[in-house]
Formats: C-alpha cells, sequence, structure tokens
C-alpha cells in the first residue's frame, strides 16, 4: 500500500492560473486540501476560491491579478511571484477561453484571442517556471489543462480545439526535454465539465441531451474532478509520469 504522505503537498507552493472559477477553483481548492500553499492568478476576483480553500482547511493564500492574455505580464507575474515569495513547487496552466462559431465564419480576433491565452501563454509560463527551477537546482511540476478536443475535432470551436491539440503536443515536447532534469510535465484533458466555458452548451437542451446520453458516468463532472488528479500530477506519487495527458471525462473517449 502507498504511503499517503506520497498524496501530500504539505510545504509546496502551487500557482493556478484561471483560479477564480471553475476548474481551477477546483484545482487551488484540491490542491490546498492537500497541504499545498496556493497562488492563485487571474484577472477577476479570488474572493470566492480564498473562501473555499479556507473552508478546505488551506492556511496560506494568496491572489495575484493578472492579464494572462498578454505572455509576457504573465511571465513577470511568475518571476516576481518566485522573487518575493520564494520557490514555486508546481504550475498548474488552466486559464483559457473558447469561442464558438462556424469555421466559415471565424473571425481572426477569435482565433488569436483563444490561442494567444490557451497555447502561448501556456508555453511561456512553463518556460518562465522551468527557467527557475533549473536555475535553482529543484525539482518541480507542471500541468497543462487540455481537453478531450485534445484528442477530437468538435464543431463550432476552431480555435479552442487547434490549441488544446496543441497543449497536448507541447506537454509531450516539454517532457521529453525536461525529464531527466527533475521536472515532470503532463496534462489533464477535461470533458464535459460545469464551467463558465460550458454555459452555452448547458443552456442548449438538444446539445446538452446529446453530450450527457454519450456520457457513460451519466454525469457533467464537476471541477473537483478535475482537481484530485492535479492534486495526484503535483504530489510525489506521480514521480514516474512524464509527458501523459489524462482524460477526466466520465467515459467520454472510451465509448
Amino acid at each position: 500500500m502507498s504511503d499517503l504522505s506520497a498524496f501530500s503537498l504539505a510545504g509546496k507552493r502551487v500557482l493556478v492560473t484561471g483560479a477564480n472559477t471553475g476548474i481551477g477553483q477546483g484545482i487551488a481548492v484540491a490542491a490546498a486540501r492537500a497541504g499545498a500553499a496556493i497562488i492563485a492568478v487571474g484577472r477577476s476576483s479570488m474572493e470566492e476560491t480564498a473562501r473555499l480553500v479556507e473552508a478546505a482547511g488551506g492556511e496560506a493564500f494568496s491572489a495575484v491579478v493578472c492579464d494572462l492574455a498578454d505572455h509576457k505580464a504573465a511571465q513577470e507575474m511568475l518571476d516576481e511571484a518566485w522573487e518575493t515569495g520564494g520557490p514555486v513547487d508546481g504550475l498548474v496552466n488552466n486559464a483559457g477561453i473558447i469561442r464558438r462559431a462556424d469555421a466559415v465564419d471565424f473571425s481572426e480576433t477569435d482565433w488569436d484571442e483563444v490561442v494567444d491565452l490557451n497555447l502561448k501563454t501556456t508555453f511561456f509560463l512553463c518556460q518562465a517556471f522551468a527557467r527557475h527551477v533549473l536555475a535553482a537546482g529543484r525539482p518541480g511540476r507542471i500541468v497543462n489543462i487540455a481537453s478531450v478536443l485534445s484528442f477530437q475535432g468538435g464543431i463550432r470551436v476552431a480555435s479552442y480545439t487547434a490549441s488544446k491539440h496543441g497543449v497536448l503536443g507541447l506537454t509531450r515536447l516539454l517532457a521529453c526535454e525536461w525529464a531527466a532534469k527533475g521536472i515532470n510535465v503532463n496534462a489533464i484533458a477535461p470533458g464535459y465539465v460545469v464551467t463558465n466555458n460550458t454555459t452555452a452548451l448547458r443552456q442548449d437542451e438538444d446539445r446538452s441531451a446529446a453530450i450527457l446520453a454519450r456520457i457513460p458516468a451519466a454525469r457533467w463532472g464537476e471541477p473537483s474532478d478535475i482537481g484530485d488528479v492535479a492534486v495526484f500530477l503535483l504530489a510525489p506519487a506521480s514521480g514516474y509520469i512524464h509527458g501523459a495527458t489524462i482524460s477526466v471525462d466520465g467515459g467520454w473517449l472510451a465509448r
């Protein structure tokens, strides 16, 4: 039986982007429950996340306001978090957006905004984190949030699908470069989860019913479902896992 300490994040600092709501909030709460000090990053208020972290027994929480769509500002934010608060042990790249339109009507603006945040900022935050970790001679953990659309096409979400395919590939590339240097890079591919990004789908009765009918677990996912898997990938228990993308989708991809 595994030592439960292998699943503990006690004494670790974890930076989570897009932690004000949804999956990022679920990850922040789960990591805090496992003992981590949380650096929650986003553009809007973190008050709800702070309350949930405290209710989960988390004792160390800091909120950072940053426009993560600006990859340079995101890098500077991570640099400052490291330099002012001490080493960061784990980075969770969760912040992301989605735009919906038929491919023949998809705008350049909607393409650029999604790819810039979902993929470009993810890469440059990984880079900034790795530079600090390698310079300090410390181990580090990166968890990128991919999607079931890293494996499928979807419909009406061209830039989102492209960006999430990119996140999967980037996760593998960085694992190949950094695994031997003590940095674990992995990803989680959520299925259909109750978040702001899926509001339009859940409000479309026909589309929501079709999605639910395909999920073997017979329910939409919750942010906590993703949070618990993120804790595993941030914890010592996953020490020999590199370049993996774990689907947390209620069985969606298995059907």
